[in-house]
């Protein structure tokens, strides 16, 4: 993925469209942009790699699980020996503009080893994205990081998250908000996701299997949606289930070709604001 964004955490501003051809240019920013943007450019560099292995990019997300317990606490302090790696993480992802403290304090606390295969546990906390199977990854820390960042969570209650994937996306919304619903398309990946998520004790994910472009109509309407997969437009029934006042992030575009957006829905209307150049797996339909 190759993104950037202005270095005020809650000013996500639209790039800018060149005049030839419609390719989105980045505004201009100083030494934290452009470190910003070297990552994000390594990251796509990944990505494509990925992809002519087979893969593709970013997670596509499912399960079925309230805060976490006791239980799950006990399980994740488990892992305390991967701390210092996760510590170096973070501090990563404040160095290349992620600025929500709370944000950082969820990515500090969820294993992301934990939500990947055994075989690529060693390289769980480079921000890059890994494998999961079934053609999908999960996603790149800092795009964890930013699109959650750019939720604005504070004081939210409810969250949907189409595209469950490894899980590790609704682990971080779990430490945020009290109740996160998450839908995915692929049933092995939603059970695999339902089976860790429940060992390292969260209770307030809700999940199940289906397809994302219905949303979850019985529990609408959802202060936040977040996307973790690229619909090659807004879809519809989404917009419908997102509340009055809520916010959506979601990368739009082809295969090759997307940028991540956030919608706003007011009482006159849907605001649409682009943002970074992202790469994310296609959203499947049934």
């Amino acid at each position: 993925m190759v993104a950037r964004r202005n270095t005020t955490s809650r000013d996500f501003r639209p790039h800018e469209v060149s005049s030839a051809g419609g390719a989105l240019k980045p505004p201009s920013g100083g030494p934290e942009g452009q470190t910003r943007e070297a990552s994000l450019l390594r990251c796509r560099v990944a990505l494509i790699a990925l992809l002519l292995c087979g893969s593709w990019g970013c997670t596509f997300h499912g399960c079925t699980l309230e805060h976490a317990d006791s239980t799950g606490a006990e399980s994740r302090n488990q892992d305390s020996d991967r701390a210092t790696e996760r510590q170096r993480l973070v501090d990563q992802l404040r160095a290349e503009g992620i600025k929500d403290e709370t944000v950082l304090a969820a990515m500090n606390r969820v294993p992301r080893h934990r939500f990947v295969p055994e075989a690529d546990r060693d390289a769980a906390y480079e921000n890059r994205p890994l494998r999961i199977g079934h053609e999908q990854t999960i996603s790149q820390p800092f795009i964890v990081a930013y699109m959650t960042e750019a939720l604005q969570l504070a004081g939210v209650k409810k969250v949907l998250e189409i595209g469950t994937g490894s899980g590790y996306q609704a682990a971080i919304l779990a430490e945020l908000v009290p109740d996160v619903y998450t839908i995915e398309i692929i049933p092995e990946l939603a059970e695999r996701a339902s089976r860790t998520l429940r060992e390292l004790g969260y209770r307030n994910v809700h999940g199940r299997t289906g397809d994302g472009y219905a949303g979850w109509p019985e529990q609408a309407p959802f202060e936040r949606i977040i996307v973790t997969a690229a619909p090659p437009e807004l879809p519809e029934a989404l917009v419908t289930q997102l509340a009055v006042g809520g916010r959506m992030v979601v990368p739009v575009g082809d295969r090759f070709m997307q940028e991540l957006v956030i919608v706003t829905k007011t009482t006159e209307g849907v605001v649409r604001q682009s943002t970074i150049p992202v790469l994310f797996v296609p959203m499947r339909k049934k």
